[in-house]
């Protein structure tokens, strides 16, 4: 049985997800055909590229939003400075600021989608069974978590972060690559999340973010003094809904292996997720 291995020696990410897989053979041109059936492809394009991170050569995979300037922290700024300076600036530049609200409020939909708005997008795109269903699950164990945190039940779920076309894109594409690759068993590292703190949408909120945390119940995580966000909602999910077994690396026959690259570089490290295929 063909077995899959995710070395997370330095956390994991939706991009980093796909830039390995891309890595380790899975085809990237099947994967934007297969994402067609989303039917949203005029709000994204996609890019990867070897990249040599800390002189691993790695694939870094690129979710582009179209209608905007930003990619990666599209959610952050939208929902958080938007709303914040709604709130803390006076009267007198409130205009000015409904203004720029008005303009971005026309691709809004784009950006933050109920969690049902993104059942729908699955369910009615035309993917195999196992696609519809794993991606539906890593769905669905990102949006339990986040309702759980804001005390609202799933279907009222709203994603900043996940609603994002990055993460649909993440994890829909995870799922088609997985089955592409013809995975019979997933396994993972322990999974390090990092320390220190991060800047979201509702505030300074420790490492790891409640949300991701929340995810990896029941899966093991690894101290790491990296002050970085290492493990996002998003990577976490993926790993806890596809991998079996929490383990060192299993005795296997390699075949393939990936390096997929992470936004950050560190000092002394490689920010890279990777792969081992093997029988």
């Amino acid at each position: 049985m063909k077995t899959l291995y995710f070395d997370c020696f330095s956390g994991i990410s939706g991009d980093m997800v796909i830039g390995a897989l891309i890595d380790a053979g899975a085809d990237p041109n099947h994967l934007a055909e297969e994402l067609k059936k989303l039917n949203i492809q005029d709000e994204y394009e996609l890019k990867w590229q070897k990249v040599v991170k800390n002189g691993i050569t790695s694939t870094k995979f690129d979710v582009i939003l179209l209608n905007n300037t930003t990619g990666h922290h599209e959610h952050i700024h939208e929902h958080g400075h938007e709303h914040h300076h709604e709130h803390s600036h006076e009267h007198g530049h409130e205009h000015h600021h409904e203004h720029s609200h008005d303009h971005s409020h026309g691709h809004h939909h784009h950006h933050h989608r109920a969690y049902q708005d993104i059942v729908k997008l699955i369910e009615d795109a035309d993917f195999s069974q196992q696609v519809k269903e794993t991606a539906l699950r890593i769905f669905k164990k990102i949006g339990e978590a986040e309702g759980l945190i804001h005390g609202i039940p799933l279907e009222d779920v709203h994603f900043h972060e996940v609603g994002a076309i990055d993460s649909i894109i993440d994890i829909v594409g995870a799922s088609i690559l997985i089955h592409q690759l013809e995975i019979g068993a997933v396994k993972a590292s322990p999974i390090p999340v990092g320390t220190g703190h991060i800047h979201i949408d509702h505030g300074i909120y420790p490492v790891p973010a409640p949300a991701t945390l929340e995810v990896l119940i029941g899966v093991p995580i690894q101290h790491s003094d990296i002050r970085f966000e290492l493990t996002t909602p998003t990577g976490a999910a993926i790993v806890a809904v596809l991998a079996e077994e929490f383990s060192a690396l299993p005795t296997m026959t390699v075949q393939a292996i990936g390096y997929g690259a992470g936004t950050k570089t560190f000092k002394d490290r490689p920010n890279v997720l990777r792969v081992i295929i093997g029988e």
